[in-house]
């Protein structure tokens, strides 16, 4: 078992037991692109979804600086072998909010993923 897996292993149970009322299961999606026709104004382009678990965490203040990161940001963590798709910028991302059960739709801003490949951490804006 390797340091990818070790990891996998941990976040998994702590997703299971520790952080269990924390973690929201979300999708994922986007366009595939497809032909274009200019006469009828349609398009042969297929939207693709994908799913995944993970918790949600809000930046601490002092990272907040206006450009990078805005005011309602959020960072989503979540196991790598648990996303079926590779999440990319431009992405739509939809969870439940957890205080209100709405569903709150984000857009990816910048998906990060640590050295080992193990987890996500996914910056998402409103």
């Amino acid at each position: 078992m390797g340091l990818r897996d070790d990891i996998q292993a941990d976040l998994a149970e702590a997703f299971d037991d520790d952080l269990a009322d924390a973690v929201v299961p979300f999708t994922g999606s986007y366009l595939v692109p497809g032909v274009r026709d200019p006469i009828s104004e349609t398009t042969t382009a297929q939207p693709v979804t994908y799913t995944g678990r993970g918790v949600l965490d809000s930046y601490d203040s002092r990272r907040i600086d206006g450009v990078n990161i805005l005011v309602g940001d959020v960072l989503l963590i979540c196991l790598a072998n648990e996303v079926t798709d590779k999440p990319a910028v431009g992405h739509q991302v939809t969870v439940e909010d957890l205080l209100t059960g709405r569903q709150a739709k984000y857009r990816i801003i910048s998906p990060g993923i640590d050295p080992a490949k193990a987890h996500y951490e996914i910056q998402l804006r409103k």
